[in-house]
This record gives structure tokens, C-alpha cells and sequence, in this order.
């Protein structure tokens, strides 16, 4: 039988639950894992946490990969309930766990299921650390089952008391509590649920939906896209609230609904944050963002006087800026937050309550704090499509990419970098990015502006650039 091939993302492995993603290729994952592990730390035994979502078979599966570490020489510990991948680092980087699994497909869909890997700082497995194990999964062809440990022998832990204490750590919940806001909270029916709601419990009201366990998330992505979180828009109008505050399944990633039920984009919430932080935070450091990531933030750095640090796209490549103390706050645009003295992975729980004091504290809607910060810096619009394409539009697409076009939308191309993807900056200021994906058949195109119709420009030209099928 020849083994299936299995390449790790950004994020982790994910598959379709019952296709490529199957108790087998689980089975031979967490061995390439273990055995990694155990040639980093030959001289003892490695200890893994290991932490599961909401979906469909998670506790199953989570029981798994802890079969076989135990059968691969690894200590393993598996949580109590379901985790939060911010929950799962904290836990790996301060119980001095060398390393963490977290069975979770984040924001995909309910039939996917996923690994995400963080190593003993927290932060998500970097690529060398994948590759590695890519390598040992080549030589691996056992999928079969370990004898299953005895309840008796499994040890757990629950991260739910030391993470939540460390969260309000960087949270002024006194500030919350003066301001006697209206809050909804909505963990989409992910490992939130029992996070969000607590973590928010200073506000004078607090509403919580979708927090029971529902295995198909009602049938939608337990993403924190405006699309998804059309229940909490309808809650917040309903219960005329400040505020809505979602995660999405794994709680890494944030959604924001603002008074009057709008919903703002990530983009917009994180250049808030970033300045809400400086002013408000010691010590004064840099911002840090991808590449793919609002030039917003570049713009409140200045107003700051503060670096901008670029990097790929990943919250793994935030990790020495984290912890070296060079970054105050480091955002992704996929509504990816986290800041220095935290973990160094994204926090959509962290990122929901800073979003909850910087309301109560500036005792502002958001939408009139977008409209302060666009006096202070200029506006900026962004915006980002995601195409599906077969395998001879993408080969056709890379190689037109090769020699990227001097001109798009009438706009002359004054800045070329392949940082991650091909990036095209133009002399007004906006952008265009475009990252093919490199484990499934996908386009991306981000296109930021300072003015939405330019955006709208760039992306028609954008979009014209995909080979016919």
C-alpha cells in the first residue's frame, strides 16, 4: 500500500474527515511527530499536550495520537476538555511541555479535520520543524493502531484556569466593568465556548450564542467571516449592543461586530488595536505584520515613531519578534493577534477582549474610532478573493507571475518583492499581492487601496489575470 502524501500549510495538516485525513494517516503523522521529538531530546523522555476541538471524532482521535506517542517512547498529556489553540501554546510553553498537538481544522468547514503542531515556546511548528517531519512520514507506511492505553494511564490537565488568568493579565477588566457595556459573545459553536464568556464577564451584560457543542456548526464554517457571523449581527441589533465578539472553531482568530450590527474587517480592527496599545502599553515597541497584512499598521507605527517589522505570511514567523521583545503586537490579516509577553500565536480570545477595554476605555463606537484613526493616518480599504483553480491554471498562473505585468488598472508597477507570493506596489500607495497555495489547487489576491474603488480596479485586473479553464 503506498502511503498517502501529506504536506503541512501555514497552519498545520488539515483534510477531509473519512478521505485524506483518516485514523491511518493520523496514526502515521503522530509517529513522524514522536520520532522527531525523540531525535531532538535523545537523552530524555519528550512530553506532548494534547488538546482537541469541537468537530465530529475529536476526543477519538485525540486519543489516538495518544496511543501511539506512548507506544513511540513520548510522554503525552491530554486535555480535559476541548482547547483552544491559544490555550493548547500557554499551556505548552508554561507547564515546559516540549511540544503540543491540537486536533482542529480551525475555520474550515465541518467534514475537515486537522493537526496543528506548536513547539515547547508555543509558538506554531516553523517550516524546518515540518519538513523534518514531512521527511520521516516518507519513511513511515504504518498506520495501524497501538494498543490502546488504559484510561488509568492516560494523564490530563486542564488549561482552562492558568490560560484564562493569563489572558487577563494583559486586560484592564476594571476598565470593562466602568464602562457597563452590552456585550455579545459568540464561540460559533467552537472550543471557545467555555473561554469567551468567562473572559467577558466583567461587562455590565453579557449575551452569549452559539455556545453549545454542535458538531456541523449549524451547517456553516465556524469561520469569523461577515458571511458566518450573520447570527451574531442579527443578536447585536436585536439587543441594541456596543458590541459583538466572536472566535472561531479553534478560538485562534477573531470576528467584531460594531453598534447597529456592522461588522469590520480585520484589517481595520487590528491597525485599532495596534494604536490603542501604544498609547495605553509599556514598554513603546515595534508592530509587527505579514505581508499580506494592512499597511495601516505601518501607518500607526509612524504615528508612533515605533518599527514596522514585515514578514510571510504565518504567525510562526512572528515567533523572535515575540519573544525577543522587538514587537508590542504582531497581526495577521486572517484576524491573527497576539502581543509580547503573551504566547507567540494568534489569540482571538486575547484579540476580543482588547477590542472589549479599548470600547469601554475611548467610550466610542468602533466605527467612530475608524473615522479618528483615518483622520490621523489617511484611509485605507482592503480586501482579499480566494480562487479555486485546476492544476494547469495554477502552472499556467506561476508562470505568468514569472514576468509579473509593468502596469495594472492603469496604475504603474513601482515595487516588486517575492517575500511570499509576487507583491506589485504601486505609486499611489495600494497593492496587490498574489499567493498560490502550496498544498491545494488555490489563488490568492489581497488588494489594499486608499480608496475603495481603486480596490474594486485592481482586483477586476487581478481576476483577469486567471487562465481561462
Amino acid at each position: 500500500m503506498t502511503p498517502t502524501p501529506i504536506a503541512f500549510g501555514t497552519s498545520g495538516w488539515r483534510g477531509i474527515l473519512g478521505d485524506e485525513f483518516t485514523c491511518f494517516n493520523l496514526r502515521r503523522v503522530t509517529r513522524a511527530v514522536a520520532r522527531h521529538f525523540c531525535q531532538e531530546i535523545p537523552d530524555r523522555q519528550p512530553m506532548i499536550f494534547v488538546g482537541f476541538d469541537t468537530r465530529f471524532l475529536s476526543e477519538h482521535l485525540a486519543h489516538e495520537v495518544v496511543a501511539v506517542l506512548a507506544a513511540e517512547g513520548v510522554k503525552p498529556v491530554l486535555s480535559t476538555t476541548f482547547t483552544p489553540t491559544p490555550a493548547l501554546a500557554h499551556t505548552v510553553l508554561h507547564r515546559k511541555f516540549d511540544g503540543g498537538i491540537n486536533l482542529t481544522a480551525s475555520h474550515n468547514p465541518a467534514e475537515y479535520s486537522g493537526i496543528k503542531l506548536s513547539t515547547r515556546d508555543g509558538a506554531p511548528a516553523p517550516s524546518e520543524v515540518t519538513r523534518r517531519i514531512e521527511s520521516l512520514l516518507n519513511e513511515i507506511r504504518d498506520g495501524s493502531a497501538p494498543p490502546p492505553l488504559p484510561a488509568s494511564k492516560v494523564k490530563t490537565l486542564d488549561p482552562a484556569p492558568e490560560y484564562r488568568k493569563a489572558v487577563l493579565k494583559h486586560v484592564r477588566s476594571k476598565v470593562i466593568a466602568r464602562a457597563r457595556l452590552k456585550l455579545v459573545c459568540d464561540p460559533v459553536n467552537g472550543a471557545g465556548s467555555g473561554y469567551l464568556p468567562p473572559l467577558l464577564s466583567p461587562a455590565k451584560s453579557l449575551f452569549t450564542i452559539r455556545a453549545h457543542r454542535d458538531v456541523t456548526f449549524g451547517g456553516h464554517p465556524p469561520d469569523c467571516t461577515e458571511k458566518e457571523l450573520s447570527p451574531l449581527i442579527q443578536e447585536v441589533r436585536r439587543r441594541q449592543a456596543h458590541l459583538g465578539l466572536a472566535t472561531d472553531g479553534d478560538a485562534d482568530r477573531f470576528g467584531v461586530v460594531d453598534r447597529g450590527g456592522r461588522f469590520v474587517p480585520p484589517n481595520w480592527v487590528l491597525a485599532l488595536i495596534a494604536d490603542y496599545l501604544l498609547e495605553t502599553r509599556e514598554p513603546r515597541l515595534g508592530i509587527a505584520r505579514t505581508v499580506a497584512t494592512t499597511r495601516l499598521l505601518d501607518d500607526v507605527a509612524a504615528s508612533h515613531s515605533v518599527p514596522l517589522f514585515e514578514t510571510p505570511v504565518g504567525f510562526k514567523h512572528f515567533r523572535d519578534l515575540l519573544v525577543n521583545r522587538k514587537a508590542l503586537v504582531a497581526c495577521e490579516e486572517s484576524s491573527g493577534l497576539s502581543v509580547v509577553g503573551h504566547v507567540p500565536e494568534k489569540d482571538g480570545l486575547l484579540a476580543a477582549c482588547l477590542v472589549a477595554e479599548m470600547v469601554a476605555f475611548r467610550r466610542k463606537p468602533l466605527h467612530h474610532l475608524i473615522e479618528d484613526l483615518f483622520r490621523k493616518t489617511g484611509p485605507r480599504y482592503s480586501r482579499r478573493e480566494d480562487h479555486r483553480l485546476n492544476a494547469e491554471q495554477m502552472d499556467e498562473l506561476r508562470a505568468r507571475m514569472e514576468s509579473p505585468p509593468e502596469s495594472l488598472a492603469g496604475k504603474k508597477v513601482m515595487e516588486l518583492h517575492r517575500k511570499d507570493g509576487t507583491y506589485l506596489g504601486f505609486q499611489d500607495e495600494s497593492w496587490l499581492l498574489l499567493r498560490l497555495s502550496g498544498t491545494e489547487p488555490l489563488a490568492r489576491y489581497y488588494v489594499e487601496a486608499r480608496n475603495p474603488r481603486d480596490v474594486g480596479r485592481l482586483l477586476d485586473a487581478a481576476r483577469a489575470m486567471i487562465p481561462a479553464r
